[in-house]
């Protein structure tokens, strides 16, 4: 929480041209103590109105964050294209002479289990110094820093060069006609921004050392299919060469371990570049030749995350067969989730996806049979990026800035698609 709070504090000084500078940097700030306590405070309200996503309940979050700029007499918009889940837009306004900058949040967060909670998830209960429940990082800690931020700039009368937009959105989690694709398409005039400043990524620590920070400029894009195989039913009694589960199976062995190509882009490049020079002796070989079959073998098995950042990435993670275990099925199903390289031309892949497969009883069926095209990654030149190194550099002295391509997905994305550099 004060992380991100403190690296947006110090970018705004940069971006907006105002005197909002983190704590750590002398006369400018906005990183006090007052503040930061109520940052906490709101998120720990936050996380105890229940927004889990299904069912949503979004304008809980809404009406709240409603009433809090209606004390500090900042006019918002309430935009709830469905009932019960309301996203919120304020605006604080600029000279003009530069774009706005959009800073957004999401209000709802993933189901909980709690028979794997220790603490209540919708307590907000803190603990030596740590805020627990559900969405505490993803996604309502983000929302809590920029609705402070925004609280701040508005009683200290900041003179702003740019339009500085806030928006808490409903249904990132789980999509849907409530979340950013409906906001973009109803009410883009609202949202309209040259820059705008999300969630993704984080942070590496080494004790109580920050060693770097990470700042996603690009995303993998979900591509995902089916796999059908198809074979004559029969008796569990009697085995069959043409058995759906059996191709099935195979099937989903076959590319659950195959290694797909690997290149790097842009950001990946560069996050390698810089990544090296913080690494271990180790790490160090894996980072100097990243594409070398012994770094990639090494990667996958050490750090994974980094092995899915190089390539369109395919797990399988569902499967559906049968109805009875004494019968053979006709069909037998499988779900992957791929994450596509942005350039990565989907109809080529699948086309060697097949090929991997080598089976003619296993058909891919994509659930989007005609993919739109990845958005363009954001640049590592702009004003936005070396505002947000520099903040990183303040508020954590010798820390690195590492640019990144997430393999998740976030709305950036959505917001890149429309010229935005987020």
């Amino acid at each position: 929480m004060r992380q991100v709070f403190g690296i947006f504090a110090a970018t705004l000084s940069l971006i907006l041209h105002a005197p909002v500078v983190c704590a750590h940097s002398g006369n400018y700030s906005v990183l006090t103590p007052q503040a930061e306590a109520e940052a906490r405070s709101i998120l720990q309200d936050l996380i105890r109105l229940d927004t889990q996503n299904p069912p949503g309940n979004e304008s809980l979050v809404a009406h709240y964050i409603a009433d809090r700029l209606a004390r500090e007499g900042i006019s918002f918009e309430l935009l709830e294209p469905i009932a019960g889940r309301a996203s919120i837009v304020a605006r604080l306004k600029g000279d003009g002479s530069k774009r706005p900058l959009l800073l957004l949040g999401h209000e709802d967060v993933v189901p909980v289990e709690r028979d794997h909670w220790s603490v209540d998830p919708f307590g907000g209960t803190e603990k030596n110094g740590l805020i627990y429940g559900r969405g505490a990082f993803d996604d309502k800690g983000m929302v809590a820093a920029n609705l402070e931020i925004l609280l701040e700039l508005k009683r200290r009368h900041v003179r702003l060069a740019r339009d500085v937009i806030f928006l808490a959105e409903a249904a990132e989690e789980a999509g849907g006609p409530a979340g950013m694709a409906t906001l973009i398409e109803r009410y883009w005039g609202l949202l309209d921004c040259e820059f705008a400043l999300n969630e993704g990524e984080g942070a590496g620590v080494e004790g109580d050392q920050v060693t770097y920070m990470t700042v996603a400029t690009v995303e993998k894009v979900a591509r995902r299919v089916r796999l059908v195989a198809t074979g004559t039913a029969g008796h569990g009694s009697v085995p069959r060469l043409d058995n759906a589960v059996t191709h099935l199976a195979a099937a989903v062995a076959t590319v659950g371990n195959w290694k797909s190509p690997a290149r790097l882009n842009e950001t990946t490049r560069e996050y390698i570049k810089r990544r090296a020079g913080i690494a271990n002796p180790v790490e160090r070989g894996w980072f100097a030749d990243p594409l070398s079959p012994a770094s990639q073998q090494a990667l996958r098995r050490n750090y994974p995350p980094l092995y899915s950042m190089v390539r369109t990435s395919v797990v399988p993670t569902m499967l559906t067969a049968g109805v009875k275990v004494n019968v053979i099925p006709s069909t037998a199903e499988a779900h992957l989730d791929i994450r596509a390289m942005p350039d990565e031309d989907v109809t080529d892949f699948y086309a060697a996806l097949a090929r991997v497969i080598n089976d003619s009883r296993v058909e891919i069926v994509p659930d989007d049979p005609v993919p739109k095209p990845a958005p363009p990654a954001s640049s590592l030149n702009t004003v936005m990026f070396l505002a947000l190194e520099y903040a990183q550099h303040v508020f954590a002295p010798g820390a690195i800035t590492l640019p990144i391509m997430t393999n998740g997905g976030t709305d950036s994305n959505a917001l890149r698609a429309k010229g935005v550099q987020a």
